[in-house]
């Protein structure tokens, strides 16, 4: 009797176990790490976890495993934290706290804390934890000697005297346009920015000496992305033509003139063109691939790294300055999706898709011979590498863990901080598989498919489609490298884990598949020629045999949001309910927010286009339920947005619910945000297919 007793307490724990584990918060658990930085002597590592909205910077020895928070902010406040620097002698860390404003100028303050939540510059004392506050800004850089701070704040640069006990801010130096791109040369005698113009850009020098500001090789064109050569005396940057009005969102595989770079002397302003893209593929330069601060690297023995699509793929290439000669440093099929230099000044690390499209790894290049190797592989997520003594730390992630600071040394990987991941993270996660989906109109594009953990085929399950946002992303094989989208994947697990057909899907004008992927005909604006590839992909799981045809749900948020509401409005026959965040419903509303100057009614016919690509041409054909979710205080896209496609289909009878967040952005800063957003999410689309 006592052995039947035990055994029965044993199961009862076990079934606790289990439906404790399946709670939407238990796959939000883990902290979100990010902004990881190593300090100069190679022996330490910083980054900021987000633990449950409580954002803090952690420091710690990688050969000890002995991290620790060196910042004690508590409470889910949405208060952002970034731009770690280290001193030069590695004995404080600057960081920034805060959050931007809105076009009001109002930070973000969606907790309404009832005291400024504006960005300020803080220095950090490592050995007594004391933290200062400097001055109210972004961006800091410290001079070489580790004496000045300069940065900027209000389009204008500016600096502190750190040998001060009690400094004062003042103008670095007085110059039209908006300033940004702050860095000093070697000597720490100059400073290098970008003078921005609105139709055009200029790069300026900042000479302390002569306390004089010159523009450098001045054009018509924009100027941008200025890198100093080891020495301090020439400049290179990426020149480009201006367009006024380049409509977003449209396809753009080429440019009518070809991008540069230009080579400038500082002393004399002599300049020429070093590099010129070839006319075609390549000729438009991406200014978000690879996604890092400048798109150039100058290393110290002479190459100029820079990145170019000539292959229809987003690869690196070097050019040494005196012969000219270009060298392709990685090959194959992939795109180099972000880019540093190392400590030496020598070496390249990149994180890169190449031979593994629906992941990400990191490889290191040799610029002056070309030799790649790949430092990290198999069916993980590697992202944002840095060198340290006796090897490398970087983020990681897979399908059944979200990132997680690893530190690599002779071949081996140790986590860090392991003692910091949650014991409740759930253990019942699968390993979604790529498919290809074939639209309507023929394109194919790739998705992951999330069966249950305990996927019977001969079951009828309910399906749901997730849709990213962006355009320009890409779900993988595991939790994403972005918060916003580490918390999707998530979700589509927690779906999985209760029943459900989930896909993620990487419809047409995403990134990771190319040029022609990337920049595909008649999407966005120019057509919405993506809605074929998600009516495809809701065609391809009702043809399941596994799939309750009349139980298909979709769900994502912006673009995502977008493709949602498109689904909804043009096949209530196919999709069933559908929750639309923070979604874009009239392109003709959402361009402004990016392009000031467009207005429909001056552009007519692109005008007609974009509306008729947009989800309130057909919403007369809306009819399944629908959850909107938004904040009010989103930068991204209007919250108006929601407002009238909300109006219009309760003039139509369609079943609306809302939630809104007062005074969230569009990547919800609040943890309890993200939380109901996942939880109702859920809630929603399980009450109508249970119904």
């Amino acid at each position: 009797m006592k052995k039947i007793f035990f055994f029965f307490l044993l199961s009862l724990l076990a079934l606790s176990n289990a439906v404790y584990a399946q709670k939407i918060a238990d796959y939000l658990a883990p902290a979100f790490p990010s902004d990881l930085v190593a300090n100069h002597k190679g022996d330490a590592v910083a980054l900021v976890f987000n633990d449950k909205g409580s954002r803090n910077i952690y420091y710690g020895q990688p050969a000890t495993n002995d991290f620790k928070a060196i910042t004690e902010y508590k409470g889910d406040n949405g208060i952002e934290i970034g731009s770690i620097r280290f001193a030069p002698n590695d004995d404080k860390i600057y960081f920034v706290r805060g959050n931007g404003n809105n076009s009001k100028g109002e930070p973000a303050n969606p907790a309404q804390l009832q005291y400024t939540t504006e960005q300020n510059i803080y220095s950090l004392d490592i050995a007594s934890g004391t933290i200062k506050k400097l001055a109210k800004g972004t961006g800091p850089v410290i001079s070489p000697d580790g004496k000045l701070l300069i940065y900027t704040q209000g389009g204008k640069a500016w600096k502190l005297n750190l040998t001060e006990e009690a400094p004062t801010v003042q103008p670095l130096f007085f110059s039209r346009g908006g300033i940004s791109s702050l860095a000093f040369n070697a000597s720490g005698k100059q400073i290098l920015f970008v003078s921005n113009r609105e139709e055009h850009s200029f790069i300026g020098v900042y000479n302390f000496a002569s306390n004089q500001v010159s523009f450098i090789d001045a054009s018509t064109y924009n100027d941008t992305d200025p890198v100093w050569n080891k020495e301090g005396t020439h400049i290179a940057f990426i020149r480009t033509v201006n367009i006024k009005y380049e409509i977003g969102f449209t396809p753009r595989p080429i440019a009518a003139q070809p991008w540069e770079i230009r080579l400038a002397e500082v002393a004399t302003n002599k300049a020429f063109t070093l590099f010129k893209a070839d006319e075609g593929a390549g000729s438009k330069f991406v200014g978000d691939l690879p996604a890092v601060a400048t798109q150039l690297i100058w290393t110290n023995n002479n190459y100029i790294v820079f990145p170019w699509e000539k292959t229809g793929w987003m690869h690196l290439y070097s050019i040494e300055p005196n012969t000219k000669k270009i060298n392709h440093l990685t090959p194959g099929i992939g795109e180099v999706e972000s880019m540093r230099l190392s400590t030496d000044g020598k070496t390249i690390y990149y994180v890169t898709n190449i031979s593994d499209s629906n992941r990400r790894h990191i490889w290191s290049v040799d610029p002056a011979t070309s030799n790649a190797t790949i430092l990290t592989q198999g069916n993980k997520i590697e992202y944002n590498p840095v060198l340290v003594n006796n090897g490398l730390v970087y983020l990681q992630a897979s399908a059944t863990k979200p990132s997680w600071p690893v530190f690599q040394s002779g071949g081996n990987e140790q986590a860090l901080a392991a003692n910091l991941f949650p014991t409740n993270f759930p253990t019942n996660l699968v390993n979604p598989k790529t498919i290809l989906v074939k639209a309507t109109d023929g394109f194919r594009a790739p998705a992951q498919i999330f069966l249950p953990a305990n996927y019977d085929a001969s079951k009828k399950y309910p399906a749901l489609i997730f849709l990213h946002g962006g355009s320009r992303r890409q779900m993988l094989e595991g939790f994403n490298y972005s918060s916003y989208y580490s918390n999707a994947y998530a979700v589509n697990q927690y779906f999985a884990s209760q029943g459900y057909i989930v896909m993620a899907l990487n419809y047409r004008s995403g990134i990771g598949y190319g040029l022609k992927f990337r920049e595909a005909a008649n999407y966005g604006m120019a057509g919405g020629s993506e809605v074929n590839d998600l009516i495809g992909a809701g065609e391809y799981l009702k043809a399941r045999t596994d799939v309750d045809g009349k139980k298909i749900g979709l769900w994502g948020g912006s673009y995502g949001g977008y493709l949602t509401a498109h689904g909804l409005s043009k096949r209530s026959d196919l999709f069933s309910a559908g929750v639309d965040i923070h979604g874009v419903h009239n392109w003709n509303d959402e361009e402004p927010n990016f392009a000031p100057w467009y207005d429909s009614l001056r552009f007519p016919a692109a005008g007609q286009v974009a509306y008729k690509a947009s989800p309130v041409f057909t919403a007369k054909g809306w009819k399944s339920p629908v959850l909107f979710i938004h904040g009010d205080d989103d930068r991204n896209v209007p919250f108006t947005e929601t407002i009238h496609m909300i109006q219009q289909l309760r003039r139509q009878k369609v079943s609306v619910e809302e939630i809104i967040f007062p005074d969230e952005i569009h990547g919800f800063l609040l943890y309890k945000s993200w939380l109901q957003v996942d939880e109702a999410t859920f809630e929603f689309i399980n009450r109508k297919f249970k119904k």
